[in-house]
């Protein structure tokens, strides 16, 4: 399976649902983890749980994530935990099949798609973020206007102040950035 959107979809469509940052992070995350709990992914991403619990169950509708059954989860199948076996207390959900092929597809192209069809020059701006400690540092090395800026601050990518957020600390580290 490649990179690519199948019959002219837009870029970081599935199925013709658009995914948002937050969904390509809630995969990208379970792919590294195993499994999770919805409040261990908005603690470790900074983000209100609310919006990691919209996401799964958007996810959950596209067949890209399930719930994983059982009382109990080891540490060989839930990457980020430091006991041997926990007795499971949330609801765990992992990639689905068709999640697991779905985050195999995501490359280099197709991030440079996604993030080209964000903002304006996304795939630069993202690139130069993840390399400069806030947006005036990156505005040295790619120009960008003030309603990209803004933009980066709606998708939860920088601050108010302009710093990098947790969030997208996070995406970046997930997707290899």
């Amino acid at each position: 399976m490649s990179g690519g959107n199948t019959r002219g979809e837009r870029p970081g469509s599935y199925r013709g649902f658009e995914l948002l940052p937050v969904h390509i992070y809630v995969l990208a995350h379970l792919k590294k983890a195993g499994v999770d709990y919805a409040k261990m992914m908005s603690k470790m991403s900074g983000l209100p749980l609310e919006l990691i619990e919209d996401a799964i169950n958007d996810l959950l509708g596209l067949g890209l994530i399930e719930r994983d059954s059982g009382s109990a989860i080891k540490r060989s199948k839930a990457r980020f935990k430091k006991a041997f076996e926990v007795h499971k207390h949330h609801t765990y959900y992992r990639l689905s099949r068709e999640g697991e092929l779905f985050v195999r597809s995501i490359d280099e192209r197709w991030l440079k798609r996604y993030f080209n069809a964000l903002v304006p020059d996304g795939w630069k701006v993202v690139n130069a973020l993840a390399k400069s400690r806030d947006v005036k540092e990156v505005t040295r090395i790619v120009k960008i206007k003030d309603d990209t800026i803004e933009e980066l601050k709606i998708l939860r990518f920088v601050t108010e102040r302009g710093r990098k957020t947790e969030f997208f600390k996070r995406l970046c580290e997930f997707l290899g950035l």
